[in-house]
């Protein structure tokens, strides 16, 4: 990062201004004594895509982060990026910007002073430092605070500030480290929203690390889910979502239910339905099969269910039901059908979905 690099002077800073790059993490290890933290992550980010890393805490996805950074060492394995190996370059050599869960911004200076702060470091002229900060500011909605103090500003507002710092370069990858935990929801919803706007605008391939899945699934053009140091699977949102491979994976994105059931000749038997079973589940014999609320359809009648309970959320509910075995189930369904919902309402329960992943029993 203490290579000069040369500022534009457009107003309007798009993917066309420059060059994407292809980001590889080859076979990936990282272990510190007997703990694994990575296990052999191999990962390859294309030019302009945002890549989120999803999973709990300790799964490595952080340490991920960190060693494309240049802030931490594999074990073995490399760093590629734009065809170059960066395995053992320093990290102020990688021209890589980073947004990190604390704002680290200087309280004493403002935010346009903020926001130069590495073009300074890296001899760009105050005229040029100044025209790229207010891009910047612009392009993040800041350009009215530019001259106000880190003090003076909101979570929402210092964490577009860092945004902002991270961009001015023109980094080759921009790492986002939990950059909006730190907010309260609303906050949190808009700006990932304002982050994944200003990505696609200048078109920098992106790693973002994150335990919310909403976040993930809201921002990312691929979602890798993590595990004990292992990639459990990386897809689309809407592949991750209603294709999981393992029960990590579809228990880890969103809620899922557990329905005994019955699979042979790849087909799954459950609640009366008869239906084909995803990768990754068991071949035969007696197995659980996992899914979604919205895959559940409740049909108020002379079931043998009856509702337990139901929450409502605005343009949704979420009615709990129990079988006459026993089984108990969320299920989801619009607001408005939820309001004639009450305790004891008799139901008959049917899926609707295209597969099922079937877990081990």
């Amino acid at each position: 990062m203490t290579a000069t690099t040369t500022t534009s002077s457009s107003t309007n800073t798009t993917a066309a201004d420059r060059t994407s790059v292809e980001v590889r993490l080859e076979d990936l290890r990282r272990t510190y004594g007997t703990v694994h933290a990575l296990d052999g992550l191999s990962i390859t980010l294309a030019p302009g895509e945002l890549v989120a890393l999803l999973g709990p805490s300790g799964c490595g996805k952080t340490t991920a982060l960190r060693i494309l950074a240049g802030l931490d060492e594999p074990t073995s394995g490399r760093v590629v990026v734009g065809g170059r190996d960066l395995t053992s370059v320093p990290a102020n050599k990688r021209d890589m910007g980073m947004v990190f869960q604390a704002y680290s911004l200087f309280p004493h200076l403002t935010s346009r002073a903020n926001v130069e702060f590495g073009l300074k470091l890296r001899g760009v002229s105050a005229a040029k430092r100044r025209t790229r900060a207010l891009e910047m500011l612009e392009l993040v909605g800041l350009a009215v605070h530019a001259e106000r103090y880190a003090s003076q500003l909101s979570g929402g507002q210092q964490q577009r500030v860092a945004l902002a710092r991270a961009l001015a370069f023109q980094p080759s990858v921009l790492l986002l480290d939990e950059p909006l935990s730190a907010l309260d929801a609303k906050v949190r919803a808009q700006l990932r929203d304002e982050i994944r706007r200003v990505q696609l605008e200048v078109g920098t391939t992106t790693l973002f690390v994150t335990h919310d899945q909403d976040e993930a699934l809201a921002m990312a053009d691929r979602v890798g889910v993590m595990n004990a140091g292992r990639l459990e699977q990386l897809d689309a949102p809407q592949v991750l979502y209603a294709a999981p491979r393992s029960a990590f994976v579809a228990d880890f994105v969103g809620l899922m239910n557990r329905v005994p059931a019955e699979v042979a000749d790849g087909q799954v038997t459950v609640l009366g339905a008869r239906l084909p079973t995803l990768e990754g589940s068991v071949t035969s014999g007696r197995g659980l099969a996992l899914i979604r609320p919205e895959q559940l359809v409740l049909t108020p009648g002379d079931g043998s269910a009856r509702v337990v309970s139901v929450s409502f959320q605005g343009p949704i509910s979420r009615a709990t039901v129990r079988t006459a075995d026993g089984t108990e189930l969320v299920t989801q369904l619009s607001g408005s059908a939820g309001a004639r919902l009450v305790e004891g309402t008799p139901v008959e329960v049917s899926v609707d979905a295209a597969g099922l992943l079937v877990a081990a029993s």
